[in-house]
């Protein structure tokens, strides 16, 4: 792979990022632990909730895996921009909603810790190459740079709902969600609208693999969780508006991550040969 333009992180972001994975294996426990991981988690959560959240834990744990492997400025800086804006909404909306916290156990200061140390790092590493230019990619194809703005602005919107009015935006979803998880959840749409935005214009392969797998792994993983959870529970109405509608969203979402991980490995890959 050429380095030129797409040079290496320090040793110590790479330490990082094996650290963040190893904490991110609990929070995918509670996708296919849930027994063992939902008392320890630093808030009580629903069965609904606790699929969910582990669901995207599994799917950043892969992207910091990316990170781990590649430690270069692509797809760095499209994971640490990723990063950056989930610990952030996360860490204030936690701040906001102190009282869903046991202060007196200790996973509560390990989330802050955690949080707030994710965010400093993240920050720090884009903040010192603020001034590097986009590694070297391919100019995505007229269709992609149609699309992928258009579906950066819906994830986004979306994602500010969430934020702003949470009971509102999130009054369709198959399980009842409380403005506190509707808050953190729209860290998730608006993480994902940011890390589309980084790479529309121009992309390398691994930028593509990356985006498209932890959008693939997002809309799959909360589908799946859906399911799985509600076979013990017996709770959700399949065929109300608001399921179809939530099923609609997180299919398109890995749908279009299917289409990503495509382009990466066939169009793009042929395009930079020639």
């Amino acid at each position: 792979m050429p380095t030129s333009d797409n040079p290496p992180f320090p040793g110590t972001l790479r330490l990082f990022s094996l650290v963040v994975i190893i904490v991110l294996t609990v929070g995918a426990g509670l996708f296919f632990a849930p027994v063992l991981v939902k008392p320890r988690w630093p808030w009580a959560v629903t069965p609904f909730n606790a699929r969910f959240l582990g669901g995207f834990y599994t799917a950043e744990m892969v992207v910091m895996a990316a990170l781990l492997f590649w430690n270069r400025w692509s797809p760095g800086r499209l994971v640490l921009v990723m990063a950056l804006i989930f610990t952030v909404i996360v860490s204030v909306t936690s701040f906001i909603n102190l009282g869903y916290f046991n202060f007196g156990r200790k996973a509560p200061w390990l989330w802050f810790l955690v949080y707030l140390g994710s965010v400093a790092v993240s920050g720090l590493f884009l903040w010192r190459a603020r001034a590097r230019p986009s590694a070297k990619g391919v100019t995505l194809r007229p269709a992609w740079r149609g699309y992928m703005p258009v579906e950066s602005a819906v994830l986004g919107l979306y994602g500010v709902g969430l934020l702003l009015f949470p009971l509102t935006f999130g009054s369709f979803w198959p399980w009842p969600v409380d403005g506190f998880h509707a808050q953190v959840y729209s860290a998730i749409f608006l993480a994902g609208a940011g890390g589309i935005y980084v790479v529309w214009r121009s992309a390398r392969r691994e930028e593509l693999l990356v985006l498209g797998l932890a959008q693939l792994l997002v809309g799959l993983l909360a589908i799946v969780g859906l399911v799985i959870t509600d076979a013990a529970v017996h709770r959700i109405d399949w065929a109300a508006i608001g399921t179809l509608c939530w099923l609609a969203l997180f299919a398109w979402i890995g749908i279009s991550g299917v289409f990503k991980l495509f382009a990466a490995t066939r169009y793009f890959s042929s395009q930079s040969a020639s």
